[in-house]
Order: structure tokens, then sequence, then C-alpha cells
């Protein structure tokens, strides 16, 4: 029951704590550290009374920042540099539990200093989001590497070279100002939309990485608020209204996910998508395109649709799809586009598109493996299909993706 319960903690509220932890002691493998002792501390700790423990605590997370606190005072002791980097003394009242427990502070305030820490210029562009993710999310290394399509010791390499940028740097853990929002922003968005991407690719919302959906639409609408003159903050808030909108249809009876075309939009969440039509309207008035508005635009195409009945909007997408490339030709943009030149311009050259794109990079990367496998089913080459289906089903998918992909398999394996 510990071990359960620690784990789900940590899972939740991992991001948020270290995030706590580096802002109060300014270092990033110090808040990581503590974080890892609190939750050895914890599995012991938190055991029934009857097997030694104390019980499962009121408050987890504020548990664990409180211990995660006294373990890093405890590093620093045993560092022999307390003077030189002791945090401010903890405020009276309140105590620090009663802050871990206030949302309304530790999300934004905390989390976003983060997060701007991590994409401050001084850091190598490509290891922003990355160490972001890995520090503010909680993304594993191997995660973050599937994301960015590099091998994981590259991740890693890149990971502690950011880190030590930032000590030797000194880097200040704070919100900078309006006047530095634009040379960060772009590597904010970014991270976002990788932890996003996440939380979206579990149609249950019942893996690790659930929780991060509810804190995005947090957390961009914070964005959107800081940075109301900015159309691509704007956008992506509406985006990930749009997308989580759709949630409530992502399954069917039997837990399987539901491919958006398929997708009632009944279901679909009414106050979302006018939530999320407002901010693009918004966005669109400054008249600076950017290419989270066409992504957002794409999003806002599938939202129209009010039943069934309606057909999918495939040519809007594609067309989409192929502004979008003009802003942004990466071979992810370009896996989704061809899903929908299938529709519009037949799967035959779809195929084409796909086999074009680098299979290396993609090797690990699921959704590569799932499109080619519908793609060469359509086209009567079942064999390849169930090749493909293996491939993508090896690389342990959420559940609800599992299913769906495993009754294509079969469906196909049985043709």
């Amino acid at each position: 029951m510990a071990r359960s319960l620690l784990d789900q903690a940590a899972r939740a509220h991992g991001g948020r704590v270290i995030a706590a932890l580096a802002a109060k002691f300014r270092d990033l493998d110090l808040a990581e550290e503590a974080f890892a002792e609190a939750c050895l501390n914890a599995a012991q700790a938190w055991a029934p009374i009857d097997e030694g423990g104390a019980g499962e605590p009121r408050d987890p997370a504020a548990w664990l920042y409180s211990v995660g606190q006294r373990r890093a005072l405890d590093m620093l002791r045993r560092r022999g540099v307390r003077t030189r980097l002791a945090p401010d003394p903890p405020p009276q009242p309140p105590s620090a539990e009663d802050v871990m427990v206030d949302d309304a502070r530790l999300i934004p305030d905390e989390r976003l200093r983060l997060i701007f820490v991590c994409c401050h210029p001084a850091v190598a562009p490509d290891a922003r989001a990355a160490l972001t993710l890995r520090l503010v999310c909680g993304l594993s290394t191997q995660e973050i590497a599937r994301a960015f399509l590099v091998p994981e010791p590259t991740l890693a390499q890149r990971l502690v070279r950011a880190k030590r940028k930032i000590a030797q740097a000194g880097i200040a853990f704070e919100v900078p100002g309006p006047e530095a929002w634009p040379e960060r922003i772009g590597a904010v968005l970014s991270t976002l939309e990788i932890a996003y991407a996440k939380a979206h690719e579990d149609a249950a919302g019942a893996g690790q990485h659930a929780g991060y959906a509810q804190e995005m639409l947090d957390l961009t609408a914070v964005l959107a608020d800081l940075l109301p003159n900015e159309p691509e903050c704007l956008a992506f808030a509406a985006l990930v209204r749009y997308a989580e909108a759709r949630r409530p249809a992502r399954l069917d009876d039997t837990g399987a996910m539901t491919p958006l075309s398929e997708q009632d939009p009944a279901l679909w969440s009414r106050p979302l998508i006018i939530d999320a039509e407002q901010l693009l309207r918004r966005a669109a008035r400054w008249r600076r395109p950017g290419p989270r508005q066409l992504q957002a635009a794409i999003h806002a195409a599938w939202c129209s649709r009010i039943d069934l009945d309606e057909p999918p909007p495939w040519p809007t997408v594609l067309a989409l799809y192929d502004a979008l490339l003009r802003w942004r030709d990466d071979a992810v943009v370009r896996l989704n586009r061809a899903v929908a030149v299938a529709e519009v311009a037949g799967p035959a050259q779809a195929l084409a598109e796909v086999d074009w794109l680098d299979s290396v990079a993609f090797r690990d990367f699921g959704p590569f493996h799932a499109v080619r496998a519908d793609l060469l089913a359509r086209l009567g080459r079942g064999e390849e299909a169930v090749v493909a289906y293996d491939r993508a089903l090896a690389l342990e998918p959420a559940p609800a993706e599992r299913l769906w992909l495993a009754r294509r398999r079969e469906r196909v394996g049985a043709g």
C-alpha cells in the first residue's frame, strides 16, 4: 500500500515538488537528489502503523516537500557550503506544508519559474525543452529521447550539460520581466507542447502523465493572461482546449481508443470549444501568424463538426498541414499530414510519403509504425501491416491505444 501511494504521489506531484525545491535552493541537482531521498524515506514512513510506519500522510505532496527540504539542508551541510548557498528562512507563517498544498501559489508560480529558468537563452536550444520536461514534468530520459527522436545517451548528455550551464551562469530563479519573454517564449511553448502531447496520447487518462492535461489547461490560461499580446501563446491555449474538449469521446464502450474521425461530436465539451474559439479569434486579431495558430486551426476544423453524419474535414485539414509545413517542416508534422493525404489522395500516396521519412529516427516512435500499419493494411499488404502493428505494440503504448492497435492487428491478421 505504501509503495502504491508513493508511486502515485511521485507521478502526480514530483515535478511540482522538484520545482519548489529548485526555486528555494537555486540548485537543480540538489532538488532532484533531495526529492529522491524524500521518496526513499516515504517508502518506509508511509507503511501501515502495524508494520512500523506512520501510515498515509494527510498530504503526500506536502510531506515530500517538507522532507525534501530537510534532506537538501543535510546535503548542503555535507558539502560544507551551507553558508554560501543558504536559502532564505521559511516564512512564519505559512508553513512549508501550507505553501505546498496551495496550488494557486505553486501553480503557476514555482513551476513557471523553473520552466523559465530551464528555457534561459544561456542554455543550448536543443536542451531547454528537454531539461524542463525532465525536471518540471517528470518525464524519463527515455520518454524525452523518444519525443525528440534522438538516442537516449545523447539526450542524457544534453541534460547534464544544461544543468551545469545553469549553475555556472548563475541564472536567476525567477520569472523574467516582459522584456525577456521574446527570447524565451518559443522554448517555453515547445516544452509545454511536448508535455501536453504525453498526456494527450493517453486517451484513457490512466497513465502516469494523465495529470498534465488539467495542469496544461491551468498553465496555458496563466500564459494567456500574462501575454495577451502574444498570438502564439493564445493559440496554444486554444489548442489545448480544443483537444481536451474531445476527451469524453476518445474511448469506446470497451475502453479502446476511438479515432478522431469516428468520435461522436455530441460528447465533446462545448464550453471548452467556445473558450478555444475565443482564444483563437484573439490570436488572429494580432495578424502575426505562426505555427501554433495553424495547429489550433486544425483542431478547430475538427471541432466544427456537429454530428457523425457530417463528413470529416479532411481537405481542410490537409490544406492547413500544407500551410504548417512552411512554418514547421519536421518529420512529425509530415507524418500527421500523411494521415490526411491518405483520406484525400489515397493510401498509396500517403505510404510513399511516410516511407520517405527517416525510419531510423522513427524507430522508437509508436505513431509512425501505427500509421504505416494502417496504410499497408488499406493497400492489402496484410503481412507487412502485421509486422508494423507488432512494432507499434512493442513500444508499450497506453492501455486504450494498445487495445485499439491489438484489435486492428487481429483484424488484419485474420484477413
